[in-house]
Order: structure tokens, then sequence, then C-alpha cells
């Protein structure tokens, strides 16, 4: 039986308008950052939740809530999961599926900070601020770089 797909490969992402070099790295690169970010983040919420309360700008005056910090981290752990996945296959239903998720998460997390900079000092709101706009920064460029859609072919 001959196989009617003649390319039975992944769709893979080559970089922006189909150029291959270095749009797939900083591509690549771009998911490789956010997945480890993300690892980080969720192994230090997930294994030290009260370490990672202690931040002044997650805990932010509020009472210390155990299962909320290590829910959190379980679910940065997730994305960066399917982040890693991206990076790997490099498939592109893939990276922009991860890209999403990530953005689901990250658009929100700012709109949210925004409304509770209250709580900072004005030396606290400046890094959190430029590390949560980058958070929504980065992987809107990098959905950029994933080129044109494209369909698998029967």
């Amino acid at each position: 039986m001959t196989n009617p797909n003649p390319n039975p490969n992944p769709i893979l992402v080559t970089g922006a308008a189909g150029r291959s070099g270095g749009a797939r790295g900083l591509l690549r690169a771009g998911l490789v950052f956010l997945a480890a970010v993300q690892f980080f983040v969720g192994c230090w919420a997930l294994l030290f939740p009260r370490s990672f309360f202690d931040v002044p700008w997650v805990g932010m005056g509020m009472s210390y809530n155990a299962h909320l910090m290590m829910d959190y981290g379980a679910m940065s752990l997730a994305t960066s999961v399917v982040l890693g996945v991206g990076a790997v296959t490099m498939r592109q239903t893939m990276v922009r599926t991860g890209l999403a998720v990530y953005l689901v998460f990250a658009l929100p997390h700012l709109v949210i900070h925004i409304r509770l900079l209250h709580h900072l000092t004005a030396g606290q709101r400046v890094p959190l601020l430029t590390a949560l706009t980058a958070a929504v920064v980065i992987p809107v460029v990098l959905l950029g770089l994933t080129g044109p859609t494209r369909r698998d072919t029967p």
C-alpha cells in the first residue's frame, strides 16, 4: 500500500516568510528561554511555595496560600512542557500552540498586576512591569517568526 502523503514529515517552522536561517534560530532560542523561565518559576513555586510567595510582587501584602502557590507552580511547569515540545519539534502548530498558551496566561497576568500596583513601592513597580511586559512582547514577536500558515496536504 502506498502512502497517500508523499511528505510524511510534520510541517516545520522555517522562519519568517519561509526563510530558514536566523529567524528559526531566534524562534527556537525564544521558546527555550520561555520554557526555561516557566520551568524555573514552576519548580520554585511548587517546591518552595513560601519562598516564592515572599517575593514582594508575588505576595503583595496578601494572605499566604500554599495551595494556590503550588497550583501556580504546577501550571507553570505544564506551560514549560508545551513550550519545550515546540522548541524541540519546531512544528508550526506546536510552536503556535505553546506561544498561545503562554500568552493566555501572560497578558491577563500583566493586566492583573497593573491593577494591583498600589501594593508595591515605586522601586518594585518598574522591574515587575518591565518583566511582565516582556513576557507579553516576547511571545508576540516569536509568533511573527512562525511564518505563514501552512496546512498538511493529503
